[in-house]
């Protein structure tokens, strides 16, 4: 599978590395499977790690570096 859009190098550009944007979009669409209200207004994916992508893509979604668990 090939992801066209986003681009890879547009969301890594939002992203410091593939794992962390993998993580990311895993952890988002999950959130968005559960309920949570998107964050934005149209998506051009059906699905919600596509969803996901866009979000990052468009930085409504980010990384909380000060998290610890």
């Amino acid at each position: 599978m090939k992801i066209v859009y986003p681009s890879i190098d547009k969301l890594l550009s939002q992203v410091d590395s593939r794992y962390s944007l993998a993580v990311l979009a895993s952890k988002r669409a999950h959130e968005l499977e559960s309920g949570s209200p998107a964050a934005l207004d149209h998506f051009k994916s059906q699905k919600a790690v596509g969803q996901a992508l866009e979000e990052i893509a468009a930085g409504k979604v980010v990384i909380d570096e000060n998290h610890r668990i």
